[in-house]
């Protein structure tokens, strides 16, 4: 938009800039200030609360990296995909998880649409509200992936509504993952992790040397069986010094929802989604853990994914298990998706479909 009104107060937007030569579109009010890289993936890049000068998003070591001015030394599958990967928030359709052949179709890691770049248009920019689309079609599946970003003044939420559109002529299986990472500040060995009443998953095997988690545990949350015979409260996150990482899902949960909170600085971050699409919350607990490539022992984030299916072998393995979505020729499926910081202390109780937190105060004993 060359005759867009700059304004410096309400909410704004702006597709004028470029970060590292990407097209970087802008959204923020009072309160946050939300940064998406269009031409790589439309990644949220940046979640930024501004009263506290704190960003949500988790960022890698190395950082943005331009897809198109790079060239992968390996053909790797996984290596093409994490040599890019700058953290923050993907959009992940049709493949979620590890590189793999389906449809006659090579995927990579988390293919494909997050690799690639998206239209972008703002549609709507007014003081009370702002909203930018972003559109893209996956490169080795029909399908077309649309999402809407908006804000609302006095509001720290940020509203995703999403669609993802199968515009080939037969039914598709496929996984869709919110790829969600979250670093320090907000992350640290002082944080709480609420989820609504649900079972806990691990990972059929350990990822790494450093895993920590009994392969294939089962229970109910907030308790996971460690090797070591000892028995992890999920609740609380460890800190780098861990030096863990450990893959895990929580499912069976009523509704879909969220919320990481800090007890040291009570500042908070919370998702809800829709449980019906996203039946499954994946935890990528990298807590230090991870040595050689791409970690090196570097990285602290905990990634909190709404996902479509179990386990982090893509298509494949969800057709094995029987949770991949499927979507019939033609057809399309919609969810809606709040996020947002928080403050506040106690327990979180609940994060409605609006993204809105309840918080129950601790009780005090009184003598």
């Amino acid at each position: 938009m060359q005759y867009q009104e700059e304004r410096t107060s309400g909410c704004r937007i702006s597709d004028s800039w470029g970060y590292r030569g990407l097209k970087t579109i802008v959204l923020e009010n009072e309160l946050v200030r939300v940064t998406v890289l269009a031409d790589k993936g439309a990644d949220i890049y940046s979640f930024v609360h501004k009263p506290t000068d704190t960003d949500f998003m988790w960022r890698t070591p190395w950082g943005v990296r331009d897809p198109r001015l790079a060239e992968s030394p390996t053909g790797d599958a996984a290596s093409v995909w994490l040599d890019h990967y700058e953290g923050g928030w993907q959009t992940v359709v049709p493949h979620g998880g590890y590189a793999d052949r389906v449809y006659g179709a090579d995927f990579g890691i988390h293919g494909d649409v997050n690799t690639i770049p998206w239209d972008a248009a703002i549609v709507e920019d007014a003081p009370e509200r702002v909203s930018a689309m972003f559109k893209a079609k996956s490169v080795r599946m029909p399908m077309t992936v649309t999402k809407t970003l908006s804000l609302a003044a006095g509001s720290a939420i940020l509203s995703v509504e999403e669609t993802v559109m199968n515009e080939g002529e037969q039914d598709l299986d496929f996984v869709w993952l919110e790829h969600i990472a979250i670093g320090p500040p907000v992350l640290s060995g002082k944080s709480r992790l609420f989820v609504p009443a649900s079972r806990v998953l691990s990972h059929p095997e350990s990822i790494d040397q450093n895993s920590k988690l009994e392969p294939s545990f089962e229970g109910e949350w907030p308790n996971v069986n460690a090797i070591d015979g000892s028995v992890l409260d999920f609740t609380y996150v460890p800190a780098k010094e861990d030096r863990s990482l450990d893959m895990a899902y929580m499912t069976g949960m009523s509704e879909g929802w969220y919320a990481l909170l800090n007890e040291e600085t009570n500042l908070g971050w919370a998702v809800s989604y829709p449980v019906d699409v996203f039946k499954y919350l994946w935890y990528w607990r990298n807590f230090g853990g991870g040595y050689g490539y791409p970690w090196y022992g570097r990285c602290y984030n905990a990634g909190l994914e709404p996902c479509t299916s179990f386990g982090n072998g893509g298509i494949a393995q969800a057709q094995e298990n029987g949770t991949a979505f499927n979507i019939r020729a033609g057809q399309a499926v919609s969810v809606s998706i709040k996020a947002g910081p928080f403050t506040g202390h106690g327990t979180v109780t609940r994060v409605d479909p609006q993204g809105n937190v309840t918080l129950e105060e601790p009780s005090v004993l009184v003598e």
